[in-house]
């Protein structure tokens, strides 16, 4: 008699992960497309103090992750993290629908949602490699199509807030618009429970040592403890620009001292692998500058500078509400992300399968052709200083494709190259490295502020953006020689990492 427990599909445990991640992105990206109008048209910000107080606020939600990752690896267990960070970044939310909200109380609940991403963020996706563990071309392809996932809940969501925030506030002649916006947030993250919940038996078998064991309510409570403290250490990181570049600035030295101590202390067969890794994460790190521009300076471009309306051959077909333009980015991620998942699959079958390495460096020159495209909008706008809504939309392409290369399969590299001991950890070492460049994009997006009479003159307002845009087009450039310089050594490592392997 046969009594051998048949486990879940690679597929159906995938799904079950995939749906969470979907959910916990609606609420973020919810949140995201409106945070830094919200800060400019509702608290009075200006445009400086607003872009760099989302960019420390994404360099804290980036950063969170590494200690979630230790704590899901050593700790509560993978999953039981993941279910913890779900669940408080629902309450972080939650805080947000709070009207009459003041400066510190805003920064209050961010430093909530830090939590909540820091224990969710890197547990989830290492869910996924623990699923796919030790098939390189299934797990770039999951993890394109995992990033899917995040873009398919950003997509919906970006679309929705917007809308939700203008309707109720013209229903109602107040301001609650943006507080009803933000409890759609905490809803998305609630349905992602409920799915799980329904979901949970596919992903028994998936997890780290701890989920096997009863939960130590000791450990618990210091984990929750923990939490408290950081929540208003995020606070005060947020209301001093000091404070933020100094922890910036910490927090790049011990990525640096991580890999260089996991380096020094690893096997000799895991170094080759390690080193790639870094490599790949230090591009990373310019990438997300980059990235950084669609919530802030971009977004501001959009609110001051495009024409909202959408016209084909002259026909108007609808007009576009300035935040939910962030939606074609997940909007192009959504269309792409399957057709490159079927090219990694079909090329790797074939042995023709470009490196990450490759990918990165094809990726950076994208992403130059998408900000040269934003760079020539003083070419395309009309007397009032406005251009077609159609420039944001092949901008947007340029960047999607980008991500999708070098963002994308930022966690398949971490997949591939780092040992499995230390999944959790270098997941959350990554999302540091994500989260120090979406602070200096912050930064870099500060050079295009606007005050004064540029605030409600497109025409004045229009120079300042395209200048900026086009530094990041050659600023793109420059990324993409040095990773066409360093892909002799990437794939040197890359081969000594696949034969200590293969020999393993």
């Amino acid at each position: 008699m046969n009594t051998q427990i048949q486990r879940p599909s690679q597929t159906k445990s995938f799904s079950t992960v995939f749906l969470i991640e979907m959910w916990e992105r609606f609420g973020y990206y919810g949140m995201q497309a409106l945070i830094v109008y919200y800060m400019v048209q509702r608290l009075g910000f200006p445009d400086e103090r607003a872009t760099l107080v989302w960019g420390a606020a994404a360099a804290l939600i980036y950063v969170a992750p590494a200690i979630g990752g230790w704590i899901g690896d050593k700790i509560l267990g993978t999953r039981r993290t993941m279910l913890m960070g779900a669940v408080v970044l629902a309450a972080g939310y939650a805080l947000m629908v709070v009207p009459g909200q003041d400066t510190w109380f805003l920064f209050l609940a961010l430093g909530v949602i830090v939590v909540g991403n820091g224990l969710f963020k890197a547990n989830a996706g290492n869910l996924v490699r623990k699923i796919y563990e030790g098939d390189d071309s299934k797990i770039d392809s999951a993890f394109t199509i995992y990033y899917m996932a995040v873009n398919l809940g950003a997509m919906i969501s970006q679309l929705a807030t917007p809308v939700i925030k203008d309707y109720v506030n013209n229903l109602y002649h107040n301001d609650f618009g943006w507080h009803a916006a933000f409890a759609v947030c905490a809803v998305g993250l609630v349905v992602g429970l409920l799915n799980y919940a329904m979901m949970r038996a596919s992903m028994a078998h998936i997890g780290s040592p701890p989920d096997d064991k009863p939960i130590d309510w000791g450990k618990f409570a210091l984990v929750a403890l923990g939490g408290v403290a950081v929540v208003f250490a995020s606070a005060f990181i947020l209301d001093h620009r000091e404070v933020a570049r100094l922890f910036v600035y910490i927090a790049g030295l011990v990525v640096l001292g991580i890999f260089g101590y996991l380096i020094a202390i690893g096997r000799k067969e895991d170094r080759p692998g390690l080193i790639a890794a870094l490599v790949l994460v230090v591009q990373t790190m310019f990438y997300f500058i980059f990235y950084q521009q669609m919530s802030t300076s971009l977004s501001l471009f959009a609110l001051r500078n495009v024409d909202p309306a959408f016209n084909v051959f002259g026909v108007h077909l609808w007009d576009w509400s300035p935040a939910q333009f962030q939606a074609f980015n997940p909007i192009w991620i959504f269309i792409l992300s399957p057709i490159l998942a079927w090219i990694y699959t079909a090329a790797g079958k074939r042995g023709k399968d470009l490196s990450i390495a490759a990918k990165f460096a094809l990726g950076f020159a994208i992403v130059a052709l998408g900000f040269f495209t934003y760079g020539a909008a003083t070419h395309f706008a009309g007397p009032d200083g406005r251009v077609s809504s159609w420039l944001m939309v092949w901008g947007y392409a340029g960047i999607s494709l980008g991500e999708l290369l070098v963002s994308g399969l930022g966690l398949a590299m971490v997949a591939r190259y780092v040992p499995a001991s230390m999944g959790g950890f270098m997941m959350g070492a990554y999302f540091v490295a994500s989260g120090i460049s979406q602070y200096l994009g912050g930064v870099v997006a500060s050079w295009a502020s606007i005050s004064g009479d540029q605030l409600t003159d497109p025409v004045a307002s229009l120079p300042i953006y395209a200048s900026l845009f086009n530094k990041l087009g050659f600023a793109a450039l420059l990324c993409t020689v040095i990773a066409i310089a360093v892909l002799p050594l990437m794939k040197r490592l890359s081969a000594a990492h696949n034969e200590h392997r293969a020999a393993g």
